[in-house]
């Protein structure tokens, strides 16, 4: 009798210690994205570092930006890949310009610690702001910066037509406000609204000189567009950052050297390669990811 209730206890301790899972199996995060393709990359990418140091993780992607900041809030979400420029008007409403990326992420950083218990991690060097772009054919014409397409456009006579983003064009802080901080002078009707989407297709076909578009969008790569330098600083920054909570960070202090060495090799050119690859290339997100983690030696190659 003594041997069966041995044997019992044996097996029921067993079984406690495989529904605990064990030693290391109890590292469990969950980790979100909004719904765009760079947000989808970036996901998958924390998701995989994550797990290649024993954390299972589970993923809560493709939501809105106020869900996934509400859901990190409420602790429901550990960690998601956030912007500078948006937790700096769209969460604490501040109306003042930075132009300094790393100011802005001091800003930030601090002001969510200090107010919701937040840690932004190392911020990387992507910054997916709207931007103007040409035909890299046509840097010989316009130059390579605001600046330069503003002397170009004052001194010719030549309409150049700009594809501009609805929301944008009618923002009081937006394209009207940019043509004044560069003294660029367009004619009304050289003006076209879109969705920025779709501006792409109109400078492929010549429909639009100037396209208004995102830093970071794989789209550049596939129609050979060129980001002209903002060199103004007229444009605010958005600098990606993954963010997480102090509850996180005292459980699993590992977490910034896991996640952080990755963010000194991101920035826009990197990013748009990636974006591409998804978009254009039809790949999926999670293996542009794990492609990419691989060739850096963030991940190991099986």
């Amino acid at each position: 009798m003594k041997r069966i209730i041995i044997v019992l206890l044996t097996f029921l301790i067993a079984a406690a210690m495989a529904g605990c899972g064990g030693p290391g199996k109890d590292k469990v995060i969950t980790v979100g994205s909004k719904s765009f393709t760079e947000q989808y990359i970036i996901g998958n990418i924390i998701t995989m570092l994550l797990e290649e140091q024993g954390f299972r993780v589970q993923e809560r992607f493709g939501v809105g930006s106020m869900i996934a900041r509400q859901g990190l809030l409420t602790r429901q979400l550990d960690m998601y890949a956030e912007y500078t420029g948006t937790a700096w008007t769209l969460f604490h409403h501040h109306e003042e310009k930075v132009t300094d990326p790393k100011k802005l992420y001091r800003l930030v950083k601090q002001e969510d610690l200090e107010k919701h218990g937040l840690v932004w991690l190392q911020m990387t060097g992507v910054n997916n702001t709207y931007a103007l772009a040409i035909p890299s054919h046509a840097a010989q014409k316009y130059g390579t910066t605001l600046s330069s397409l503003a002397r170009y456009v004052n001194t010719h006579d030549e309409d150049v037509v700009f594809g501009i983003a609805h929301e944008f064009y009618h923002r009081p802080d937006g394209f009207k406000k940019m043509l004044a901080h560069y003294n660029m002078n367009i004619d009304e009707a050289n003006i076209k609204t879109m969705d920025i989407g779709l501006s792409f297709e109109s400078i492929s076909r010549g429909q639009i000189d100037v396209a208004m578009v995102y830093a970071t969008d794989g789209k550049l790569k596939k129609y050979n567009l060129k980001v002209l330098t903002d060199d103004k600083k007229f444009f605010p920054i958005y600098t990606l950052c993954v963010v997480t909570h102090l509850e996180a960070i005292e459980k699993y202090p590992e977490i910034p050297q896991i996640l952080n060495p990755v963010a000194t090799i991101l920035d826009n050119e990197t990013m748009q390669i990636l974006n591409y690859q998804v978009d254009a290339l039809g790949k999926p997100s999670r293996l542009v990811a794990e492609e990419f983690l691989k060739k850096k030696g963030l991940l190991k190659k099986n």
